[in-house]
């Protein structure tokens, strides 16, 4: 099983240095990729609880780095990990402008690529970027479409609903062929259909493991219904622990619990299928040090596994 680091790109940790300290010392580390996420901002009324713990967004995401460019910037002070976003939400960005973007970060990380896109869940991110709150999902079905003949076709061209194109040739093309693996992450029955149908891996969250099979396992059902081979697919399991001193309640891991907690969660995986697990510490971390010594620790404890 592969083992990723989330990136200090938020918060106080969000800093030159520290996205330079951490790059460097989690690929030393034996680390196999780095991750971002994609926020805009944290309103003072939010119009949509966080889907997640109290569902108080984290005072942390006050404070956001630009995922691609974070990323881009890593892959110059890196050699080896991959690089992903889980997730980038695609629907806020146009498909053309978008695949640029992505063309050039897989170009200049020399293919280390991985693109989880995901649609947000709040309104007032939307509203900001001008960006119809209803039909997202169908939105992001044409992104996917428009960046795939982008990333594949001599000639690109598409006449959608919502995006036109008229026959141009687009260049450069990504490093990886046919296009970097493409990540989508979902819950609902028709975010899965489309994982199964489309996608080269489901981004979970950490979850009980009986949850996380029983999605993981709708994933697969997908794929083979849309005539594709599951085993193409891969799982990748992101934990967003609040690390305690004491140890949490089972239930409550991996939302809470000691670090020790967090890697036999970690070890666990494996009994689901999970190809790939990344932490991401920058809820419970204030200083780059203890982010490094703690994602030593991390990364230490499950590989003893």
């Amino acid at each position: 099983m592969r083992i990723g680091l989330g990136l200090p790109h938020y918060g106080e940790l969000a800093t030159v240095d520290t996205l330079v300290e951490v790059s460097k010392a989690a690929e030393a580390m034996g680390y196999d990729s780095l991750w971002t996420g994609d926020r805009l901002f944290v309103p003072v009324e939010p119009s949509d609880p966080y889907p997640g713990g109290d569902g108080v967004i984290p005072p942390q995401f006050g404070t956001f780095l630009d995922p691609l460019t974070a990323l881009t910037f890593a892959a110059a002070h890196t050699e080896r990990v991959r690089l992903g976003t889980s997730t980038l939400n695609a629907t806020w960005y146009p498909p053309v402008v978008l695949a640029r973007t992505l063309t050039t970060l897989d170009i200049l990380s020399r293919g280390r690529l991985d693109a989880g896109f995901g649609i947000g869940w709040m309104r007032d991110e939307y509203t900001a970027v001008n960006v119809p709150w209803t039909g997202k999902g169908a939105r992001l079905e044409e992104t996917l479409d428009l960046l795939e003949k982008i990333w594949t076709s001599e000639v690109v061209e598409h006449d959608g609903p919502l995006f036109t194109v008229v026959p141009t040739p687009i260049e450069p093309k990504p490093v990886q062929r046919p296009h970097p693996p493409i990540l989508l992450p979902g819950f609902s029955p028709a975010a899965i259909r489309r994982v199964g149908r489309r996608a080269d891996g489901w981004l979970g969250v950490g979850a009980p493991l009986p949850a996380l099979q029983y999605l993981w396992g709708n994933v697969r059902r997908e794929a083979e219904e849309a005539g594709r081979n599951p085993a193409d697919i891969r799982c990748i399991v992101r934990i967003n622990p609040h690390l305690t001193d004491e140890k949490a309640e089972a239930e409550q891991v991996p939302d809470r619990g000691t670090l020790a907690q967090q890697v036999d969660y970690a070890r666990s995986l494996v009994e689901v299928g999970a190809d790939e697990v990344f932490i991401d510490l920058g809820q419970t971390t204030t200083t780059s040090t203890q982010l490094l010594d703690l994602a030593g620790a991390f990364i230490e404890g499950v590989r003893a596994g």
